[in-house]
C-alpha cells in the first residue's frame, strides 16, 4: 500500500512529464486498480508489454524524484508547517496571553492551518 501512494504522489508530481501512454496505463494500474492482464486488452498490446511499461514509467518517475527532489522538498515543506502550527498551538495552551494577542495568535493559526490544508490538496 505504501509504495502505491508513493508512486501515486510521484505521478501527482511529475506526472505531466510522461507521454500519453505511461499516463494512461499508470492510470489504469494505479488509479483504476485494473490488472495487467485488463489494461493489456484495452490496449491492444501483452501483458508482458504492459508490466514492462510499467516498471520503466517507474523507473522515470523515481529518476525525475531523484533529480528535482520535489516530492521530498513538499514533505519537508509541510512537515515545517505542521511544526509551526504545532508549536503555536502549545504556546496558546502554556501561556497566558491578554486576550487582543490571544485572539491575534488565534487567528494566525488558523491561518497556518488552511495553509497546510491548501498545500495538501495541490
Amino acid at each position: 500500500m505504501r509504495k502505491i501512494a508513493e508512486m501515486a504522489l510521484l505521478a501527482d508530481f511529475y506526472g505531466p512529464l510522461l507521454t500519453e501512454k505511461q499516463r494512461n496505463v499508470w492510470d489504469f494500474h494505479y488509479q483504476q486498480d485494473l490488472s495487467l492482464t485488463e489494461i493489456a486488452e484495452l490496449a491492444g498490446i501483452s501483458r508482458q508489454a504492459i508490466h514492462d511499461l510499467l516498471k520503466r514509467t517507474e523507473k522515470i518517475l523515481l529518476g525525475y524524484e531523484e533529480k528535482l527532489g520535489l516530492v521530498q522538498r513538499f514533505r519537508t515543506e509541510r512537515y515545517n508547517l505542521l511544526e509551526i502550527e504545532n508549536l503555536l498551538a502549545e504556546l496558546l495552551t502554556r501561556e497566558a496571553f491578554a486576550d487582543p494577542v490571544r485572539v491575534s495568535l488565534e487567528h494566525i493559526l488558523d491561518r497556518i492551518h488552511e495553509v497546510i490544508l491548501r498545500i495538501s490538496e495541490e
